[in-house]
Formats: structure tokens, sequence, C-alpha cells
């Protein structure tokens, strides 16, 4: 009966612990919904730079506010947000990358007048109802299921709030940062974030850390605490074929002029066999999955069946055994196609060009540069004449086949090791945090512009996402759900609150 009662005794304390710790989250949602508003009602285009200087102005009185050190760091584009914490010598340095410009905006396409005004929905059978703010408040307990809609609610202003807010709930319960934390926010990654190569190098020292974390992007589908080792690179090019150098009539030259459609679909097929593998020789050099890997990746809990039927597709290419295989290896991609004219303003003519625009995902075995150079020797294999600009008329009387091969910039993969010390500090902190097993992503599809860090700092990275799968990130009524703001912000406060390992 003593041990029942020393037992109770040693429980009592920590039951009112939780709970008191659940009310102080609560509360501090509340708080940060608000924030989150007041954030977001500052447009966010970073095509438009008094928008990126009104967000830094806000970020330097919150960060200020918090005991950070902040500077704008000037670029060759918009400039970069940089916050630091007194630095404790002899402690380990985490840096912190999020980025706070957002998508353009086209107000006609979202549901509700004003997307920098964030609004609050509740669902309703099928459909988002918007409801009055007072909601919020009316239930003693917060409906989580309801959600905050508003141009980068979740992609990515919602973790930067979360982050100021844990903060917060640290400081109201006394508790220290046991590392060095600096915190850098981009300006222009829905822009491909091209001055930030430059600026690491720049700033290098300012910048220098042991780790860096990324919070970017939505959990697993399956809502599970998400870790993610590393992002796909990309790069980009652009092919046109040539027929006659106008339009002419189908009638009087079909059969006679050379047509740049079938040239470039029958070029594009070259490339891929019929279950979606390229064959370019030499593109997937380099890559191998051993057994260790291949457990990593069906540990994954992708529902590849209702991957298939919200993409309404039968089959899968066969690039990989299954979806996270499949993002093991670059993707030759045709983004998309143009050539005359379709529709109601379709002509009976043999169109002068045909272009297909081509995106490339890079994994860390495969350099960018180096991928485009053997698409170029497949082209020039098949019997193409190739050029960086339109031919001239010498060019087209003397080569049959032509083709203009226009090049874009690399944003390089990166990828950490499964077994970085690090990385197994956070997996702890999610693990423990939520009481579930974290879903570890090798790589995943998208691609971050945070290999600069990587690449020029030589420290292992990390994404940690904190939003809802279903968010609709880049499209209209982007959202974040309120749940998710509770997420953050505990995930938050206990990565900052435990010691490195």
């Amino acid at each position: 009966m003593k041990k029942k009662l020393y037992a109770l005794a040693f429980l009592i304390p920590l039951l009112s612990f939780s709970q008191d710790f659940d009310f102080q989250l609560k509360t501090e949602v509340r708080e940060a919904i608000e924030d989150l508003r007041d954030f977001n009602k500052i447009p966010n285009n970073s095509l438009e730079h008094s928008d990126i200087m009104r967000n830094i102005t806000w970020l330097t009185q919150k960060f200020n506010e918090r005991g950070f050190n902040s500077a704008v760091l000037e670029t060759e584009g918009e400039p970069l947000f940089f916050a630091v914490r007194p630095i404790v010598q002899g402690l380990p340095t985490v840096l912190f990358y999020m980025h706070f410009d957002g998508q353009p905006v086209d107000p006609s396409k979202w549901d509700q007048p004003n997307p920098y005004e964030v609004v609050l929905k509740r669902k309703e059978g099928d459909n988002w109802q918007q409801v009055d703010w007072a909601e919020l408040d009316k239930e003693s307990d917060m409906n989580y299921d309801m959600r905050l809609f508003g141009r980068s609610v979740s992609d990515d202003k919602g973790p930067i709030v979360m982050m100021l807010n844990a903060i917060d709930l640290l400081k109201k319960n006394n508790k220290e940062i046991p590392f060095n934390v600096k915190v850098i926010l981009d300006s222009e990654e829905e822009r491909s974030s091209k001055p930030l190569p430059n600026a690491v190098k720049k700033y290098r020292e300012l910048l220098q850390a042991d780790f860096l974390i990324i919070n970017d992007g939505p959990l697993h589908p399956s809502e599970k605490p998400t870790l993610v080792f590393g992002c796909r690179g990309i790069t980009t090019v652009n092919l046109t074929t040539y027929g006659p150098v106008k339009p002419q009539h189908s009638g009087h030259y079909g059969n006679y002029a050379p047509n740049p459609g079938f040239q470039l679909s029958q070029l594009l097929a070259s490339m891929k066999d019929k279950d979606g593998k390229v064959i370019v020789k030499g593109y997937y050099d380099g890559i191998s999955l051993d057994e260790k890997t291949k457990e990593v990746l069906n540990s994954v809990p992708d529902d590849e069946k209702a991957i298939r039927e919200r993409l309404a597709f039968k089959s899968p290419e066969k690039v990989g055994q299954n979806y996270q295989e499949a993002l093991q290896y670059p993707s030759l991609n045709v983004r998309g196609l143009s050539s005359g004219w379709t529709g109601a303003q379709a002509r009976t003519i043999v169109p002068d060009k045909a272009t297909a625009a081509i995106d490339i995902r890079l994994v860390p075995e495969s350099d960018g540069n180096k991928l485009k150079d053997l698409i170029k020797k497949h082209i020039q294999a098949e019997g193409y004449y190739v050029t960086d600009k339109a031919p001239t008329q010498e060019e087209r009387m003397s080569h049959d086949k032509i083709v203009t091969f226009e090049s874009g910039t690399v944003t390089p993969a990166f990828r950490t090791s499964l077994d970085d010390n690090y990385a197994k500090w956070v997996e702890d902190v999610l693990k423990n945090t939520f009481n579930e097993d974290v879903v570890k992503i090798r790589i995943m599809g998208g691609t971050v512009p945070t290999a600069a860090f990587i690449n020029e700092l030589n420290i292992p990275a990390v994404i940690v996402p904190m939003v809802n799968p279903d968010n609709n990130q880049h499209s209209p009524n982007e959202n974040l759900r309120i749940w998710q703001i509770s997420y953050g912000i505990e995930a938050f406060y206990n990565i900052l609150s435990t010691a490195v390992k």
C-alpha cells in the first residue's frame, strides 16, 4: 500500500506539470495566431522591394524583443534577415533557415477578398466556411481542426511565428537554450534564391555553425513527426526544333516542309523507355541503393494506392520499386510544350518551331551540368545540329535537323547521412515530444535552395517540416491547421531546450 501511495505522490506533480504545460501551450497557440495575422498583413512578394523591407522591419522588432541581435544582410538581390543570440564559447551552434517571401497572389482565385488578411474557417460538410474570430475563444477547448487561410501562413511565415512563440514559452518556464542559435531568413526562396550562394560565401564567418535545421514544407501525409535528410536539386533546359522559317499552309506544304512538332516528339521519346526510365547513356551513373537504404525507404508509410487515386492514374513509372525509391534518381520532366496554336485558335499550318521546357531534379550523385551535357550528346547522336540560339539562314540550309539548347542555372541537391549525430539528436527530440516513431525521408522530391549552406559551411542539415500536408502552398486558399501551430511550437520548444548530443 505504501509503495502505491509513494508512486501516486510521484505522479501527481508530473500530471500537474503536464496539465500546466498543455494550458500554457494553448495560450501560446492563441498568441501565435494573433502574431501570424499581424505578420501576414504585410505583403511579401519578393518582386516588391518595399514589401521585403516592411517584413524585415517586423522581423527585426520581434526577434530583438526576444533577446536576439539582428542584421540586414545585403545581397545581389533582396536582402536576407539574420538574427543571433549572444554567443557562448564552447557550445555548439545551430543555424535555422526559413523564408518570409511568398508566391505572388491573384486575389480573384481565392475564396476571400484579400489573401494577406488571414481568415478563420471551419469544415462544414465538404466545404470550408468562414467563421468569426470570436469562435476561437468561445469554447474552453480550442478547435484545433479549424484553419487559418492566407498567403504564406504555411509557406513559410507560420513556422517563423511558431519559433518566436516557442521562445516566449521557454522564457515563461525559465528554460535556457543549451546551444548557440543563429537564424537566417530568406527573401527570395520562391524565386529560387539566386543571390544565396554568393551571400553565403560573403557572410561565411557570420553564418558559421555546426548544424543546419531547415523549417519548410509539410509533414508526411501520415501526419506523423517527419524528418527529411535531403532534397533534390534542380536545373532546366529548353529545347526548340525548327520547320519552315515561318508557319506555312498545311495544304500547300504538309508532307513537304518538316514538321517541328513531330521532330520534337520523336526526340523526346528517344530519351525514355516505355516504363519511364531515362535511357540517355550515363544518366543514372553512380547511384546504388543498398539493403539498409532500402529498409529506410520502405519504412516511410506512403499509401501509394491513395496517391494514384488522388492523381488519377493506374500505374506509376518504373524508375524505382516504389515512390520513395523513385526520388533517389534524377528526373527528366517535360514541364511544358508549345507549337503553333490549339483550341479555338487552331490553324491549318505547318508550325515554324516547337519547344519543350524541361526540368531535371538532381540527387547528390548527379551533377546538373554533367546531365545536361549527356542530354546534349544524346541529341547530337540522334543526328541534330545543336546551337544555343535561333539558327541562321546558313545553318538552316546546312543541317536537316536543328535544336536550340538553352540551359538554366543549377541548384545542387544535398543529403545528410541517416547516421549523423545531429540528425539523431533531432530525431530523438521529435520522438520523445510526440511519443511516435519519426518518419525518416532520405531525400524529398522538391528543392529547397539550401545546398549553399551545406557546401560552403561544410555542415550537415535536416529539414524539420511543421505544416499540414494539405496546406495548398503556392496555390489559392493556402491554409494552416491550428493543430499544426501547436505541433510547431511544441517541436521548437523541445528542440530549443534539449542539449545537442
